[in-house]
């Protein structure tokens, strides 16, 4: 799978840093960053009519295979943060996005990268992507098309 850099973002959602998200310097926990990663990616999915449940009921799990986080600056407590992703690939099995998160001036917090696999959700095995999920991606723009 091909991992281009960070493009104009397709999606983006706030979240603010809460006190139980941070540790005694009042500093963003390092493993929240990928909660917030999440947050994006079901926010989006609501946003093109297809929320989680709505995903799990048609059988199809889709579970992180594959996480990369680089931290540039900390987030403290009630910092509101603007999460970006932008579909970074997607494949027969698996799809990809990029994430940048930055807080409300603007300055850049965190870039990240996670990969996700097609599962049965009565098996947990990997599945080709079905066709409603393609299409739900086509609605995206052209991420990079995996062989």
């Amino acid at each position: 799978m091909s991992t281009p850099p960070t493009s104009q973002p397709n999606f983006s959602t706030r979240v603010r840093v809460r006190y139980a998200d941070t540790d005694a310097d009042q500093v963003c926990y390092y493993a929240n960053y990928l909660t917030y990663f999440e947050v994006v990616r079901v926010e989006w999915l609501r946003a093109l009519g297809y929320p989680i449940g709505r995903i799990l009921e048609q059988g199809i799990i889709l579970p992180v295979v594959e996480a990369r986080i680089k931290y540039l600056r900390p987030a403290r407590v009630d910092d509101l943060l603007t999460v970006r992703a932008t579909l970074a690939s997607l494949g027969p099995a698996s799809f990809a996005f990029d994430y940048e998160i930055t807080r409300e001036d603007g300055l850049l917090l965190v870039t990240g990268y996670t990969r996700l696999a097609v599962c049965e959700r009565e098996t947990g095995r990997a599945c080709s992507m079905p066709p409603w999920l393609r299409t739900l991606f086509a609605q995206l723009p052209a991420p990079v098309e995996e062989s």
